[in-house]
């Protein structure tokens, strides 16, 4: 798969995470998003909002891109992401399901 420009949303994400915004970052996602860390789910913007608490913002995480390839389904983009702050710290995909300009679903696993 070619690498492709980073989707708006997904940009959001990363930089509301690395200026520390919460607001900004949980209006990146739809109000009835998903999001899965490793089979812990959250859902809707409440649940994103307690993810980012205890293991995103809430920790100084700290994201930079090193890819972003199309997936298979519409909509759909494998985020290569370095980590670094207070909790997870390594580099890892992202699955991103977007709905227009925001994150409808988040998957956070082994590619």
């Amino acid at each position: 798969m070619a690498e492709t420009s980073v989707p708006e949303a997904i940009q959001q994400f990363v930089d509301a995470t690395n200026r520390g915004d919460t607001e900004a970052f949980v209006d990146a996602f739809t109000d009835d998003a998903f999001l899965n860390d490793w089979g812990r789910e959250f859902h809707g913007r409440g649940g994103v909002r307690s993810w980012n608490e205890t293991d995103n913002i809430g920790v100084n995480a700290h994201f930079d891109i090193v890819s972003v390839v199309p997936a298979d389904e519409p909509d759909t983009y494998i985020a290569t992401l370095t980590v670094t702050g207070d909790g997870y710290n390594g580099t890892g995909p992202m699955t991103f399901r977007l709905d227009g300009t925001r994150i409808a679903s988040l998957r956070i696993s082994e590619g």
